[in-house]
């Protein structure tokens, strides 16, 4: 697949249903690859996606889509506050299995990166479930750094995760 073939684009409002069922999918097939859980976004409402996706939500959304599919979703969340405004997360990164090996999640990445530049972030940073080697793969290649692990960061059915700790340094200190 050529990059060409990938369309990635931020996410709004109208989109809010298709990227719902998306990241369900996500969160119920990779319950220890995110912080958040299936039974607790399955709860929220249609309108929670929607604030989500909004221009004046906290977190912006890029999907990549082939053939007018959703293959693959990232977001990046710009802290606030006075002291942190220097730096963003990476966060909900999920491309669908039969999506992988396509070059997608990189675009996806490669995406938030330019994002995170043209908008004067200075450092990206974000978490990735210890011993999941694809991710971890995939972030080091897009030139993340590994800065530790925070062990039993979540808990899966009573089963404890660690999360890797990793960092982008988008412009030079």
């Amino acid at each position: 697949m050529k990059s060409s073939d990938i369309l990635i684009r931020r996410l709004g409002v109208p989109d809010a249903a298709v990227y719902r069922e998306f990241r369900l999918r996500g969160l119920r097939e990779h319950a220890d690859a995110f912080t958040s859980s299936f039974e607790e976004e399955n709860l929220r409402a249609l309108a929670d996606t929607e604030k989500r996706l909004s221009p004046a939500g906290d977190t912006v959304m890029w999907s990549a889509f082939v053939d007018g599919a959703m293959a693959g979703v990232v977001g990046l969340n710009r802290e606030t506050r006075l002291k942190n405004r220097h730096k963003a997360t990476l966060v909900a990164m999920y491309v669908a299995p039969e999506y992988q090996g396509r070059g997608i999640g990189r675009a996806l990445v490669g995406k938030v990166q330019d994002e995170a530049r043209a908008g004067g972030v200075e450092l990206l940073v974000l978490t990735v479930t210890a011993g999941n080697r694809e991710a971890s793969a995939l972030y080091e290649k897009c030139g993340f750094k590994s800065f530790g692990i925070e062990p039993d960061a979540i808990r899966v059915n009573n089963v404890s995760y660690g999360k890797q700790h990793m960092y982008f340094q988008v412009a030079p200190l």
